[in-house]
């Protein structure tokens, strides 16, 4: 396996951006039911992370810079990502999340992935618009992996995708090994293999191959 995708929230990252950003409006907790329901495929995700963006109309972009800094990689997720450079692996991020969380939270642990695919919440007049823009509203990250992989020049069949929500069955279906990394329940059917932390996802990638087993 020679490119590994994972998905961001609830997966590299256990913070939730939408609620991050959301607690600073006050309506956290109406983006946390609406997430819920998406990565549970109780409605469409495009449907979802439009209403979410639509209750943070208004946000400074200095309150969103905090948010955003508040963003945290779950612990041992840098230092599988350093692995998984230092074997020569292509790591990138495919998230319906926003790329300047991801961002944030990779340079905090000083850590870089090859290719990040996220989308975004403009501003204007230093406030969000309540819009959001990127490939990964309407699109689906197979496709996203499908161009990763091709411009690597590697088949599907040899890459791995790690998510949890339902936003993560495109790439999940496509990918040579299916990783649920705590998925939601209509996830779970779907996954090769489940794991609960970033230690037995590195044993998983050591027993695979994709990492060199520890001495």
């Amino acid at each position: 396996m020679t490119l590994v995708a994972f998905d961001f929230d609830g997966t590299l990252s256990d913070s939730e951006m939408t609620v991050l950003l959301g607690r600073r409006l006050g309506v956290a907790g109406e983006m946390a039911e609406i997430t819920e329901r998406a990565m549970n495929d109780e409605i469409g995700y495009a449907e979802s992370l439009r209403e979410r963006a639509g209750l943070l109309k208004g946000l400074s972009q200095g309150e969103a810079e905090d948010a955003y800094g508040e963003v945290r990689l779950r612990p041992g997720a840098a230092g599988l990502i350093e692995s998984l450079n230092e074997a020569g692996v292509h790591t990138a991020v495919l998230t319906g999340g926003f790329e300047r969380g991801v961002e944030r939270a990779l340079s905090r642990e000083e850590v870089t992935v090859d290719s990040i695919v996220a989308n975004r919440l403009p501003i204007e007049g230093g406030e969000l618009t309540g819009e959001v823009e990127g490939s990964l509203i309407e699109g689906t990250k197979d496709d996203a992996l499908r161009r990763l992989a091709s411009a690597q020049g590697v088949d599907p069949e040899e890459t791995v995708a790690v998510g949890d929500g339902a936003n993560d069955l495109p790439m999940l279906r496509v990918a040579g090994l299916a990783v649920g990394f705590l998925p939601k329940p209509a996830v779970e059917p779907h996954c090769d293999e489940l794991v609960t932390d970033m230690a037995s996802l590195r044993r998983l990638f050591e027993e695979r191959g994709i990492l060199p087993a520890a001495e």
